[in-house]
């Protein structure tokens, strides 16, 4: 019997004996947990972004210093001015933004901003951020193209290794791709609640805290 007559059986009233055994044992199949190779994070969290589901793109620095060219590229790729939101975020006054405008306040309509992930995470191709004084929430809302800053050395494995010990944020947020909807006769909208774009510049150094 295959899963169509099942269904159309437990529809009619007539589902077999054990139909809801065979069920059960078919969800067990699956591990709950996917497995994530430790040794290799960086490359299962990269292959997720690139899903459809997921819809990013990214790029990679050495150091810190680098970052700064790395959005002046993804700017001039998408034909966008050389401008962006900062975050109030000290690690970022070592940068040299002579060549960006960056701003810290954020429009309505921000073409771009710019956030720092407190951590990847490979199973899912998601990105954790916290909210602080030096990492306000709403600009990553607001922007069109978010661009997000993540340590190589920030990705952990599973969901529930994002989960870290000690005193909490008073919010945090998890950030799966980009925003979408299908509420519109059915069709995919990419940006209805939230940025079109997500672009991550993996940093190979561990970024201070």
């Amino acid at each position: 019997m295959t899963a169509r007559d099942d269904i159309l059986a437990a529809l009619g009233g007539t589902a077999p004996a054990g139909t809801i055994a065979r069920e059960a044992a078919a969800l067990l199949l699956a591990p709950e947990r996917p497995a994530v190779d430790p040794s290799a994070v960086e490359t299962e969290f990269l292959a997720k972004l690139s899903l459809p589901s997921v819809a990013a793109t990214h790029d990679k620095i050495a150091d810190l210093a680098d970052l700064p060219a790395a959005i002046a590229r993804y700017l001039a790729v998408h034909e966008l001015p050389p401008a962006l939101y900062l975050p109030p975020d000290p690690r970022l006054d070592a940068c040299d933004w002579s060549a960006t405008k960056a701003h810290d306040s954020v429009a309505p309509d921000e073409p771009a901003a710019l956030a720092i992930a407190r951590c990847g995470i490979a199973e899912t191709g998601s990105l954790v951020f916290e909210t602080g004084p030096a990492t306000p929430m709403l600009p990553n809302f607001l922007t069109l193209h978010h661009i997000v800053l993540l340590s190589v050395s920030d990705i952990v494995p599973h969901l529930e290794d994002a989960i870290l010990p000690g005193a909490q944020p008073r919010a945090h947020y998890w950030v799966t791709g980009v925003s979408g909807t299908t509420d519109i006769e059915g069709t995919y909208v990419r940006g209805a609640h939230g940025p079109r774009f997500l672009h991550v510049i993996l940093l190979s150094r561990q970024l201070a805290a």
